[in-house]
């Protein structure tokens, strides 16, 4: 078991950054993939971005080129750096850990560990 602690989450106008930190209770080097989810006001959780050990990352479409993921084992912190923001991107986000599950050709992510979330709020 790892505990997750969020930060960074804010209140941000359309077009704006923020930059989300996730602080791991113990080292991370070992854990298999990092993620980012968020779960906006009515509606499923839904994956963000992850990025496994070996820094390989994916993303949702919805972000892809405006979010970058990374992770500093060093520090055991990972992080969520998000660009051109929008009202959609509204919502508690959470950081997640666990490993990959390879189903025939398909990649998924079983997360056993989960932070408290933090909000973000994109005003238009």
């Amino acid at each position: 078991q790892v505990q997750l602690v969020e930060s960074g989450g804010g209140l941000v106008q359309a077009g704006g950054s923020l930059s989300l930190s996730c602080a791991a209770s113990r080292s991370i080097f070992s854990v298999n993939v990092m993620g980012w989810y968020r779960q906006a006001p009515g509606k499923r959780r839904e994956l963000v971005a992850v990025i496994t050990s070996g820094i390989s990352t994916n993303y949702a479409d919805s972000v892809k080129g405006r979010f970058t993921i990374s992770r500093d084992n060093a520090k055991n912190t990972v992080y969520l750096q998000m660009n051109s923001l929008e009202p959609e991107d509204t919502g508690v986000y959470y950081c997640a850990a666990g490993r990959t599950i390879r189903v025939g050709l398909t990649v998924e992510y079983d997360m056993n560990n989960w932070g408290k979330g933090t909000l973000v709020t994109v005003s238009s």
